[in-house]
């Protein structure tokens, strides 16, 4: 029984760090409705209510990826 619990607690240990991450790369990403003019080194925006997306689906794994870390954290403290 204990290395199903050690198992459980580093196996979410690994999917936290790895969804965390995910959303550290998410923060880098510039937006869909920004463009940088290389010519004159300034960004233009473009806004338009159907083109805008606030986040991209590395953003979304990664937030999974969390919440089953937590699950599977929480799991590891019932059976210990």
């Amino acid at each position: 029984m204990v290395e199903l619990v050690t198992g459980l607690r580093l196996a979410g240990h690994a999917v936290g760090a790895f969804g965390a991450l995910l959303i550290f790369l998410e923060f880098f990403q510039l937006p869909s409705y920004i463009d940088y003019n290389e010519d004159f080194g300034t960004y233009d925006l473009t806004v338009t209510t159907g083109e805008i997306v606030e986040h991209t689906w590395l953003g979304r794994l990664g937030a999974l990826c969390v919440a089953l870390a937590f699950a599977l954290q929480f799991l590891a403290v019932f059976l210990a």
